[in-house]
């Protein structure tokens, strides 16, 4: 039977090394430190294959292109390219593992259309055969198109969905697809697709759908008069796409020169605090100039009437007669040198005193002179300063123009981002109302034929057996009696049903069906994509822990079993682990270890450079 192969996942972007891996044909392991891009990987696997939205990474920045390399069942290559953030995926005839610059082969569309003959999803499963196979929506037995989405889901397993509480079956949980998801089911396990049968309303019906339907369509006639462009959905992303570009090359100069005027701000408040510190230690100084040259000048006028009354002495007790001017004894009490004696001791006191003037002005002047030389340098610095803030004065009124300018640009685009957003908000939603009026319409339909619903017991048992098998071949404790229960879409094993196990349990029970499902359709030449991919099937294991309450006891025997039993997968597999798969894996499987580190090997799916 028809069936895929993936090559490569590849990204590319201008002056940057490619972020890659090239898959095995048979097993490929991906392992190692967490947060490195193992679940990137599916996720973009899944992205590249008609996912609708993709979260880019932080080390994903300046990848524009995005390569899947396929190996189609006639066994040509093919390389799908899709930008980040956009509907259309280009189509290449050739395996292509870097920068594309050249024409694609063609153009189509990620969304799966059944208007549309120009989907990614059309064009695929053309090429497996299975364009023409039609699958039941809806209880009254209407049929739709089966959908590359439809049997992604049961190939390509992420992590949260390994661990969900979904079953496997089911990709939505939702009550509106399960009719379709249980078809599909049924069609991989018996290679049967439903059949086209007349249904039509009948009177009855028609009277109570009628004012449903007649509401559903004015509301989406209300909704389609809000929307101010004829652009369509494609359109509207592509165009959002080049906004969100040229946004981030607005803002990146304008970030720059709002960081440039930040530090322009901060350099002119930490001249105008240097300016301020300046005056008040000028004033200061100035204070300190003003009383220490008062004191200099009380000092020499001290020494100079120290002067005066040390001549003045000398005067008055060498030329007086009668009272002695220094005691006022009379002439007749004086001895004989009295007055010369006096004379001496007015001398010597003069002298002391002026001797102790003199040091405390010599002590004086030193200081005075520092003060000037500080006051010259302060003033000097201080004129220094204003000139600074008048320049940063300037810078600062410049910065200010360009950011206004820039500032204008940025607003422009994000009003023009959010025009494009509300229109596909509006979109999104009449696209809703018309989903839920052709289900509405399509419940209420008669069923000239009822197809058949469910899958034959006979094969229930067989898928069963191999579902059990690789149970077995796990070693997965408690795990007795698997089986898959068409009428709850459940997987049961060890009497429970996978819901109500723990989160370790619903891991590797999702794992046993996914791979379980693939050996059954390809041991039976069923139609299948051709390879699993699966986001840690058993990372959730553990050893458990004294009062753990985990419903079994989960040993790393069931990794190294899995593993071993991987190794004879009869199609391609894909796995992504955290921790180390056993020595036999590595020398046999294609494998990738990401450390989370430059220097210990290959740091993450993309290059350390990035990180």
């Amino acid at each position: 039977m028809s069936e895929l192969q993936l090559t490569h996942l590849t990204y590319c972007g201008a002056n940057l090394p490619p972020a890659q891996i090239v898959f095995g044909r048979e097993l490929t392991v991906i392992y190692g430190t967490s947060d490195t891009g193992k679940s990137f990987i599916v996720k973009s696997i899944e992205y590249m294959l008609g996912g609708a939205d993709l979260a880019m990474v932080p080390e994903g920045n300046g990848y524009t292109q995005i390569l899947l390399g396929l190996l189609m069942p006639d066994g040509s290559p093919l390389t799908l390219l899709r930008a980040p953030d956009s509907n259309s995926i280009f189509l290449y005839q050739a395996d292509l593992r870097d920068l594309v610059m050249a024409t694609p082969d063609a153009s189509v569309t990620a969304v799966h259309n059944a208007r549309s003959r120009n989907s990614l999803s059309i064009h695929l499963l053309r090429a497996l055969g299975l364009d023409e196979v039609l699958i039941r929506k809806n209880e009254a037995g209407g049929t739709r198109p089966l959908a590359l989405s439809d049997l992604l889901h049961l190939s390509l397993v992420t992590e949260k969905r390994m661990i969900g509480d979904v079953p496997p079956v089911l990709r939505t949980g939702t009550a509106s697809t399960r009719t379709a998801e249980l078809s599909v089911m049924r069609f991989l396990v018996t290679g049967e697709g439903d059949p086209a049968v007349d249904t039509g309303l009948n009177a009855g019906q028609r009277r109570v759908h009628k004012g449903q339907v007649q509401l559903l369509d004015q509301l989406v006639l209300d909704l389609s008069a809000k929307l101010v462009t004829q652009e369509n959905e494609r359109q509207l992303r592509d165009r959002l796409i080049r906004i969100r570009t040229a946004l981030d090359e607005q803002s990146a100069p304008l970030r720059q020169v709002n960081e440039s005027h930040r530090e322009a701000v901060d350099s002119r408040m930490e001249t105008a605090r240097e300016l301020a510190a300046l005056d008040e230690r000028l004033t200061e100084v100035s204070d300190l100039l003003g009383r220490f040259k008062l004191l200099e000048a009380q000092y020499r006028s001290d020494l100079e009437r120290l002067a005066m009354v040390n001549e003045a002495g000398s005067i008055l007790g060498y030329f007086k007669v009668g009272t002695c001017p220094f005691c006022g004894a009379e002439r007749e009490h004086q001895q004989a040198n009295h007055r010369v004696e006096e004379t001496t001791q007015l001398h010597i006191a003069v002298q002391a005193e002026a001797a102790k003037t003199t040091a405390l002005l010599a002590d004086l002047l030193p200081t005075i002179a520092d003060l000037d030389g500080e006051q010259t340098a302060l003033i000097s610095r201080r004129v220094e300063a204003q000139s600074d803030i008048g320049v940063w004065d300037q810078i600062i009124a410049d910065l200010e123009g360009g950011i206004a300018a820039l500032r204008s640009n940025v607003e422009e685009l994000v009003e023009e981002r959010s025009i494009v957003e509300r229109e596909l908000e509006l979109q999104t939603r009449i696209a809703e109302l018309d989903d839920k009026k052709s289900r509405l319409v399509g419940e209420g339909a008669v069923v000239t034929t009822r197809p058949t619903q469910h899958i034959p017991t006979a094969t229930v048992g067989a898928f069963d057996s191999i579902l059990q098998q690789t149970l077995n071949a796990w070693q997965v404790p408690a795990a007795d009696h698997a089986e898959y229960d068409q009428y709850y879409a459940e997987i049961r094993a060890g009497g429970r049903k996978r819901i109500e196990r723990g989160k370790g349990m619903r891991s590797v029970l999702h794992s046993a069906f996914t791979t379980a499902l693939a050996r059954f359709c390809m041991d039976r030449d069923l139609h299948h994509l051709g390879f699993v991919v699966l986001d840690s099937p058993v990372v959730t294991f553990r050893d458990p822990e004294p009062d753990d309450i985990d419903d079994v006891e989960l040993t790393s025997t069931v990794v190294d079993r899995f593993y071993k039993d991987m190794l004879s997968f009869p199609g391609q597999a894909i796995i992504m682990e955290n921790g180390d798969p056993p020595t036999k894996v590595l020398s046999e499987a294609v494998t990738y270890h990401f450390t989370g580190t430059a220097s210990g090997g290959r740091a993450g799916f993309f290059p350390a450079s990035m990180h």
